[in-house]
């Protein structure tokens, strides 16, 4: 029995249970010694040992660890069917959806034949196509996939994003958690608020083929002022560095775009995405290496000797010496699994509340195990039985149980069996009965992981209930990274402007959806647009929308709507009666505008026009006056005398 001397409760109080994991300051120094190592940090000793543990319960190691901590010295012999990693499967499949879609707000409203296109419309379509196209290239969902498959396991995933020259585009990747240090400066007192400085840091072990020896690696994201220009170099010892550069005069360079305030002394910067804006703050890049045997008990991977840093150089022959990156911000997106508490930083993982229960089911499937083996093959007991003998030694040979055995017994005899089918019925159902806590706990529910029968479901509606406890924990994980992917969208956007491949201007909002995460009645969803654009509650871009989240095939729905006015002939013909403008009416249907109607000559009958010039027109006509109509029954001409009789 363990005697609590301190209580500890912190973002990883979860893990307390563990012995190796009580010790406040030293936890897991006997199962990871890699945290022995001077460089780490004291106040993130507990959180790189959770992510430890984390990761060994996913590989079906929790045992082994149980072992080597001393929690259970027969942890080795502990069945692990695999439970921890179908939970963080399947939890990440429910938060991802059937897909992943880059939309640039108003850009479904974008028509290339709309001679009506708003500039705001045209530049949103502009960059959801730029976006989509630079996801193709790096690979977004699998990027996504790696970083939140992490953050579900560990509770914290990090992306961080580069400007290639080369390639002309920004690169994405995904660091492990366990590498990632932010720093606060003292004084700041929300810890949600992104650092001023980020510390990205890992062992290299030795390589003695190649004489290296046991080294860390540091890569440091920095904002700070806007300083001089300056230019790769070396010092006397041949270790490479950047150096100011300076004048004849001695005057420091400025860097191309740079202004410098006389009466302060600051230099400012106008960035692309900040027009008129002028800031003062750049991100400075270093990426350097420290043999392990340079550093002591004072220095950590906030304080590391410069004197003993070897910097990287880059590609293009940069070193990377407090790099000016040329962005105001610091291109690393962190992304918690859970919405973090006031003041912390660091999300929890899925597998935090229920570690415990995956402990009590591994340990009831170790006994289960043991007890079907006694059921398959159960212990016999035999007496008055003649055994055959070994004629060598005249001792009774081995009993052996096996199909075909036959054994004489004498008339007292008998063979009784020891039947251990009760006790393995019990733990089985031991077993579902742990199984149905997990799915409670986790709220992923039954439903979630497959193990409801279906069959005792009394309706649809009913079955929704069952996903409720889901629905509320899909919404609040996808809640939590809504607005780091904005971020991180934005960031892409940034930097191809730093880049000068995108044009300059204000940054627009972009997010990313997420997919259906539970099956969708199709039937449903389409009798309900059906039925609400007919009666004109849904307008057509919402209809389309909402066949688009449901599954249906729509690959976009600006081109979806032409198609469907392309082809709506009824609602033509309403909007010919209601505004008798057909111009309206083709520009509805997608054609293009008709062509003049010419104006055709009226010719007078009986007369034609000169051959040589155009036709004349028919004077118009006089009526007659009424003393020059003739009298009924008269005949002649009008203005001749008349008088009886034929003429």
């Amino acid at each position: 029995m363990r005697h609590l001397r301190e209580l500890l409760i912190d973002a990883w109080s979860w893990l307390n249970y563990k012995q190796t994991m009580a010790h406040p300051s030293r936890p897991g120094h006997h199962a990871f010694p890699e945290l022995n190592a001077s460089w780490v940090p004291a106040e993130d000793l507990r959180r790189l040992a959770a992510y430890k543990f984390l990761a060994a319960y996913d590989s079906n190691q929790a045992g082994e660890l149980a072992s080597v901590t001393g929690d259970d010295h027969h942890g080795v012999e502990r069945r692990e069917l695999g439970d921890p990693s179908k939970l963080i499967d399947t939890t990440l499949s429910y938060l991802l959806g059937a897909k992943q879609t880059i939309v640039v707000p108003g850009a479904e409203y974008h028509d290339q034949g709309d001679e009506e296109l708003t500039p705001e419309a045209g530049a949103a379509a502009d960059l959801q196509d730029k976006l989509r196209s630079w996801a193709d290239k790096e690979l977004l969902p699998l990027r996504i996939q790696q970083a939140e498959r992490c953050a579900v396991r560990c509770g914290d995933g990090v992306y961080t994003l580069a400007w290639d020259p080369s390639k002309r585009r920004v690169l994405l990747r995904t660091y492990d958690p366990g590498w990632y240090f932010p720093e606060w400066d003292e004084g700041e007192q929300d810890a949600q608020e992104y650092p001023q400085r980020v510390h990205f840091a890992w062992e290299l072990p030795a390589d003695p083929v190649r004489g290296l020896k046991d080294r860390v690696r540091r890569i440091t994201y920095e904002l700070g002022p806007i300083g001089p220009a300056t230019a790769s170099g070396q010092t006397s010892d041949g270790r490479a560095i950047r150096e100011q550069v300076a004048r004849a005069d001695g005057d420091p360079v400025l860097t191309g775009g740079d202004t410098l305030d006389p009466l302060t002394g600051t230099l400012t910067r106008t960035y692309p995405w900040a027009p008129g804006k002028p800031s003062w703050t750049t991100c400075y890049l270093t990426d350097a290496e420290w043999l392990l045997e340079d550093l002591g008990s004072a220095h950590d991977v906030f304080n590391l000797p410069a004197d003993k840093a070897a910097y990287r150089v880059r590609s293009d022959g940069q070193v990377l010496d407090r790099l000016d990156l040329m962005v105001d911000f610091i291109p690393v997106v962190h992304v918690p699994n859970s919405i973090p508490d006031a003041g912390e930083h660091w999300g929890k993982p899925t597998l935090a509340t229920v570690l415990q229960l995956l402990d009590e089911l591994a340990a009831t499937d170790t006994d289960s195990a043991s007890a079907s083996s006694t059921t398959g093959t159960p212990i016999v007991a035999l007496a008055g039985a003649r055994l055959p003998i070994d004629r060598s030694t005249g001792q009774p040979m081995p009993v052996r149980v096996e199909a075909g055995t036959v054994w004489q017994l004498s008339d007292s005899g008998r063979m009784d069996t020891l039947d251990t089918s009760a006790q393995l019925a019990e733990l089985r159902q031991r077993i579902d009965h742990l199984l149905d806590r997990l799915a409670s706990n986790t709220r992923l529910t039954t439903a979630g992981l497959g193990t409801l029968d279906v069959a005792k479901v009394p309706s649809g509606y009913a079955l929704q209930l069952a996903l409720g406890p889901l629905d509320s924990l899909v919404g609040a994980m996808r809640l939590a990274r809504d607005h780091k992917y904005q971020l991180l969208l934005r960031l892409v956007q940034r930097l191809h402007q730093a880049g000068q491949v995108w044009p300059a201007g204000e940054s627009l909002p972009a997010r990313l959806v997420w997919g259906a995460h539970t099956p969708t009645d199709r039937t449903t969803v389409l009798n309900d647009v059906t039925s609400g654009y007919a009666a004109g509650v849904f307008s057509l871009e919402t209809a389309v929308r909402m066949l688009k989240e449901a599954g249906y095939p729509v690959e976009d729905v600006a081109e979806e709507i032409e198609r469907i006015q392309k082809r709506a002939f009824d609602q033509a013909a309403r909007l010919a009666d209601a505004t008798g403008d057909n111009a309206a009416v083709r520009e509805y249907l997608g054609l293009p505008e008709a062509d003049p109607v010419p104006a055709v000559p009226l010719v007078q009958p009986g007369r034609t026009g000169s051959q040589d010039g155009p036709p004349t027109s028919p004077p118009s006509a006089q009526p007659l006056p009424p003393a020059q109509l003739q009298p009924p029954g008269t005949t002649g001409t009008i203005g001749e005398a008349a008088g009886p009789g034929p003429h």
